[in-house]
């Protein structure tokens, strides 16, 4: 089989007994390579001796592809109020219980500013629900984790980990990271790096590493740049930490500017990624935000 314009060519026929592709009989993709073709299950297994190897080499490249994919825009996304990109720094956004929403400071300041002056009973920036008290915010938390809402079991795993109870926390996570979430794939990251919860598991660590890092999240993936310069694996370490430097992710530009020194990195890739880092940083720059920070 050869590859053409990117896309692999791929049989019309059974790649273990022959049969041909017809209107009563469809063949089935391998779901690791999307590679060889199948009539059967009996048929796929007959062939995985004879499969295995080159389905492996081609299930590495397809990850790989999926790897090194520049993400659109980090985890965070875009503050859901002003639109702008929400900035790295965990300290300059809110989230809002009642609706699981995270704003920015910017937003949230402003919000704040236009009550105070305006007398108004103090609500929810995005979906206006009255701002609950303490007891009442717990309870709309646990409603939105029963609602099986990510965003909110990945605040009650990291709840849940301030009080001590790291196999909870384990558990929020590992249910919100089956729903999606990218910032609950690094915590489990974590977990098994530090065995907390959890027995400590190197190929769980990478694996969840990979994942947030593949969804934007550019500590994750300086994380994997790390990973592989420990490894002695320079060319991929160097993709990542390009890759998380162009999020606005400053540890990764020390880490460039470290390869620079030792002749891993080009002038020209390592001026690129500074330039790329700046605007990533400036994207997340409003005079709505500036104000925010006096008061913060």
């Amino acid at each position: 089989m050869s590859e053409a314009n990117g896309a692999v060519a791929t049989s019309s026929c059974c790649d273990s007994c022959g049969i041909a592709e017809v209107d009563d009989i469809k063949l089935m993709r391998c779901t690791a390579c999307d590679l060889a073709r199948y009539c059967s299950d009996e048929c796929q297994k007959y062939h995985a001796s004879q499969h295995e190897e080159d389905c492996k080499e081609r299930a590495a490249k397809l990850r790989d592809e999926l790897l090194f994919k520049q993400p659109e825009s980090s985890y965070l996304g875009d503050c859901p109020i002003c639109c702008l990109p929400m900035p790295l720094d965990k300290q300059k956004s809110f989230m809002m219980v009642c609706c699981s929403k995270v704003i920015c400071n910017g937003c949230h300041h402003a919000n704040m500013i236009r009550e105070i002056e305006g007398k108004l009973e103090r609500k929810c920036p995005f979906c206006r629900t009255p701002i609950p008290g303490t007891d009442e915010a717990d309870e709309m938390m646990m409603k939105r984790v029963e609602a099986n809402d990510p965003v909110a079991m990945h605040r009650e795993g990291l709840n849940q980990y301030d009080k001590g109870d790291y196999t909870g926390a384990f558990e929020y996570f590992k249910k919100a990271a089956e729903l999606g979430n990218v910032a609950a794939h690094y915590q489990l990251s974590n977990f098994y790096y530090d065995g907390l919860g959890v027995e400590k598991d190197k190929q769980k660590e990478i694996h969840h590493l990979e994942e947030a890092a593949i969804g934007g999240h550019p500590i994750a993936r300086y994380n994997l740049g790390c990973h592989e310069w420990n490894n002695g694996n320079n060319e991929r370490a160097v993709k990542h930490l390009i890759i998380a430097a162009t999020q606005g992710d400053d540890e990764s530009i020390k880490k460039l500017m470290e390869a620079f020194k030792d002749g891993l990195v080009s002038k020209d890739d390592l001026a690129s990624a500074l330039r790329a880092h700046q605007a990533s940083v400036d994207a997340t720059k409003s005079p709505q935000r500036d104000a925010a920070g006096k008061y913060h």
